[in-house]
C-alpha cells in the first residue's frame, strides 16, 4: 500500500477557516481530482463535512469519526490504524485531511503531494503541521506566478527518504 498525504498549505501553514479551504486555486483543485480519482481518500469527519457534493465520485472514500458511523456513499472507521487495516496491499490511499489526520499519516506516509501557496490569508483557524524536510526528498516542483487573485504557488512532490 502507497500512503500519499495531499494539501494545499499557506506560507504560515494554513489549510483552512471555519470548515472551508483558505484559497479555491482551480489548477490545485483539477491536480487533486487528477491524483485522487480511482484511489481512495480517507478523510476525518469534519473533512468529509466541507465537501459541497458529499462523497467524492470515482474513489473510494473512507471517513473516520468516534461518533457519527453512517456517512452515504463512504465506509467509516474509528482510526487511521483501523482504515488502513481495511485496504489492500496494492492500493493507493490518500490521506485528504484534516489537520489532526495529517499529523498521524506524516509519520508513516510515502509520499507528500503539497500545493505550497506564497501568501498568508487574514484569517485562518486549521494549520497544516510541521515536519521535517530532512526526512524527505523532492521529486517534482511546478512553479506557478500570481494570476490575479490567485496568489503564486507551487505544485511540490515529496518521496520519504529510505535509510
Amino acid at each position: 500500500m502507497e500512503i500519499n498525504v495531499i494539501a494545499a498549505v499557506a506560507k504560515n501553514r494554513a489549510i483552512g477557516y471555519e470548515n472551508r479551504l483558505i484559497y479555491f486555486i482551480k489548477n490545485d483543485l483539477q491536480r487533486f481530482k487528477r491524483l485522487t480519482t480511482n484511489h481512495t481518500v480517507i478523510m476525518g469527519r469534519r473533512t468529509f463535512e466541507s465537501l459541497p457534493k458529499g462523497a467524492l465520485p470515482n474513489r473510494r472514500n473512507m471517513v473516520l469519526s468516534k461518533t457519527k458511523r453512517v456517512f452515504d456513499g463512504c465506509e467509516t472507521f474509528i482510526s487511521l490504524a483501523e482504515a488502513l487495516r481495511h485496504t489492500h496491499e496494492d492500493e493507493k490511499v490518500f490521506i485528504i485531511g484534516g489537520a489532526s489526520l495529517y499529523k498521524e499519516a506524516l509519520k508513516i506516509a510515502d509520499r507528500l503531494y503539497l500545493t505550497e501557496i506564497e501568501a498568508t490569508p487574514e484569517r485562518a483557524d486549521v494549520f497544516f503541521p510541521t515536519f521535517s524536510v530532512e526526512e524527505w526528498e523532492t521529486e517534482h516542483t511546478e512553479n506557478h506566478p500570481q494570476d490575479g487573485d490567485t496568489p503564486a504557488y507551487a505544485f511540490v512532490d515529496y518521496r520519504r527518504k529510505r535509510s
